[in-house]
């Protein structure tokens, strides 16, 4: 997997991560004035690893 960073059509950086097979399975959703910003996105979402999962068909009722 890489994470990708890239400006789009506006000039603000985004980042996508993408898998071996050339899928993207994840992307920042927003942009990004300033590529420090962006960066700091791509660790947020590396840490989040350690995120717990939690199943929110249980919290429909």
């Amino acid at each position: 997997m890489r994470y990708e960073l890239y400006r789009d059509a506006g000039g603000q950086w985004r980042w996508r991560l993408r898998v071996q097979n050339g899928n993207v399975i994840a992307d920042s959703g927003e942009g990004y004035v300033r590529r420090e910003d962006c960066e700091r996105g791509i660790a947020l979402v590396k840490k989040s690893g350690e995120a717990s999962i939690v199943d929110m068909t249980t919290k429909i009722a």
